[in-house]
């Protein structure tokens, strides 16, 4: 994973494996550049360095944690129920 400061919206390797999800039990190793603020990317930074834990477990981590909240967010597709992920 590339993480770095950039106004440029996050790239996509393959887009059309960008609705798959792999399930948990196997690890996606594919490479997934991502584009933060500077000031999260340096908080991001020290949480990696206090933690001594990767950049990667990091976001993923945040992500996990994130996740429930994130779901509750109304799509951008104008649906006005089920999920945002279609379901």
């Amino acid at each position: 994973m590339n993480l770095t400061s950039s106004p440029r919206p996050p790239e996509v390797s393959n887009p059309a494996d960008a609705s798959d999800e792999a399930p948990a039990s196997q690890s996606d190793k594919r490479k997934q550049s991502l584009y933060f603020p500077e000031s999260m990317l340096d908080e991001i930074h020290q949480e990696a360095a206090r933690l001594e834990r990767s950049l990667s477990w990091i976001v993923q981590r945040a992500w996990k944690t994130a996740r429930p909240e994130i779901r509750k967010l109304p799509s951008s597709r104008g649906a006005d129920d089920g999920d945002a992920d279609g379901s």
